[in-house]
């Protein structure tokens, strides 16, 4: 049931980028006058639709290939490579008979809707929830790095104070954000109460990718005590109940959640003793740790302090404008350290594997729309890129033709076009290939 729900979210949120995309593109030529032959969602390779319907001379319809879609413009040398159409004489109704500043609104109407849609998208989730964050600055035991923090030399009970020499006072905000992910960040942080500096390195996307994020630090928390014991578990056979408190594994103090799960997680396979605390009286109890290392105890959830901000409908605004932007800056800067060679493409790069993992197997609709919002503004970057086949290389080409006051030859345009086709059938199956290593 849970790839199903993944599945379903996956396609439903990629429907709703791709028919509002094509609607850039439909609107803009229908605004100028230009006939729009088709608008697909999905693509009808050779001719097999699922679904189809024609209303003012446009065939409407759901291709059966689902890696994008697209709108038909009548006299444009597109990704159907029709070109008998361009051997007869140019019609007032076709793009190639408009002048250049028109198509190419046209070439960025897809772009430029993805664009809003993010926008729109961010700022309802801003006036809508505001933001919440963990109070960094008042963590008062600091943080437990995950595998990616080790690597870099964070210990647990450091406290991060500052990023680049900035206060970080959130932690998802600034401990956690894509300035420290992104390498190159400098961190200062205090240890046994002495400031250093640590240097994230620029090569951390590659452990990110391969570990996620969550891997690089989390608040650390003193061991609560327990809440429940689940039935038929390591804890119930250990005789461990409710209101009981972990103070010790194998005589080893136990402050901290990380120092129980990691002494734990050191003894799979053996038999422990743990120290417990009931009823103010000291006691010890033994038992075999499994592959699993989870004795079924519920300790609850950590209580962290919190900062909360809420915004008015007009304030949201430039702060939803910003988080959408900073996704399109965000990928640039990948992509800048995938060419320096700082990041490996195949750690780096996720295709449609990798997204549905990112929606998850529960539908949450906040989770949802952040996902959308972010795929609407990465896809109009990748949009953007000058690749033949897309819309980047169709701008480029348009811009060429008004800098030296005539089109490209209609030989040329099929040449890029057939050869950005390629590139970009290279791009899904590597993406699609990485996607299934990964997995």
């Amino acid at each position: 049931m849970g790839t199903l729900v993944m599945i379903g979210q996956v396609v439903l949120g990629l429907s709703i980028l791709i028919i509002l995309h094509e609607l850039g593109h439909f609107l803009a030529a229908r605004a100028f006058g230009i006939k729009v032959e088709k608008f697909y969602l999905f693509f009808d390779a050779w001719g097999v639709k699922l679904f189809k319907f024609t209303y003012k001379d446009c065939e409407y319809g759901i291709g059966w290939l689902p890696l994008g879609g697209y709108v038909k413009i009548s006299g444009m040398i597109d990704e159907s490579m029709d070109t008998e159409q361009l051997k007869q004489e140019p019609q007032p109704w076709e793009f190639r008979s408009k002048p250049a500043w028109q198509r190419l609104i046209v070439m960025l109407g897809g772009i430029i809707v993805n664009v809003i849609l993010g926008i729109l998208i961010f700022w309802m989730m801003t006036f809508s929830y505001g933001e919440n964050d963990i109070d960094n600055s008042k963590l008062q035991y600091g943080v437990v790095p995950g595998i990616i923090g080790k690597e870099i030399g964070i210990q647990p009970g450091d406290k991060i104070l500052a990023v680049n020499g900035k206060p970080a006072i959130k932690f998802l905000g600034d401990v956690m954000s894509s300035e420290v992910l992104m390498g190159d960040a400098v961190l200062t942080i205090e240890r046994d109460g002495n400031k250093q500096e640590l240097k994230v390195p620029a090569d951390i996307l590659n452990a990110v990718a391969e570990h996620k994020k969550n891997e690089f630090v989390s608040p650390r928390h003193p061991l609560n005590s327990v809440k429940d014991v689940e039935k038929g578990s390591v804890a119930e056979r250990m005789n461990i109940l409710k209101g009981d408190s972990i103070i010790a594994v194998n005589g080893n103090t136990t402050r901290f959640y990380d120092e129980f799960s990691g002494a734990l997680r050191n003894n799979i396979g053996k038999t422990v003793e743990l120290s417990l605390i009931r009823q103010g009286q000291q006691l010890n109890v033994k038992g075999a740790i499994d592959s699993t290392a989870a004795i079924g105890v519920n300790l609850g959830a950590p209580q962290f302090p919190e900062i909360v901000q809420r915004y008015g409908f007009i304030e949201s605004l430039p702060i939803g404008a910003s988080k959408a932007f900073s996704v399109v800056t965000d990928n640039i800067k990948g992509f800048g350290k995938i060419f320096k060679g700082d990041v490996r493409a195949d750690k780096a790069i996720s295709g449609p594997v990798g997204i549905a993992k990112m929606f998850g197997t529960e539908v949450n609709w906040i989770k949802f729309w952040s996902l959308v919002g972010m795929l609407s503004m990465a896809l109009a970057f990748m949009n953007l890129l000058p690749i033949p086949a897309l819309d980047g290389g169709h701008v480029i080409f348009l811009i060429v033709e008004m800098i030296q006051g005539k089109p490209l030859s209609d030989n040329f345009l099929e040449k890029a076009q057939m050869i950005g086709f390629f590139i970009l059938i290279a791009l899904i199956l590597f993406t699609l290939g990485n996607d299934i290593i990964k997995w």
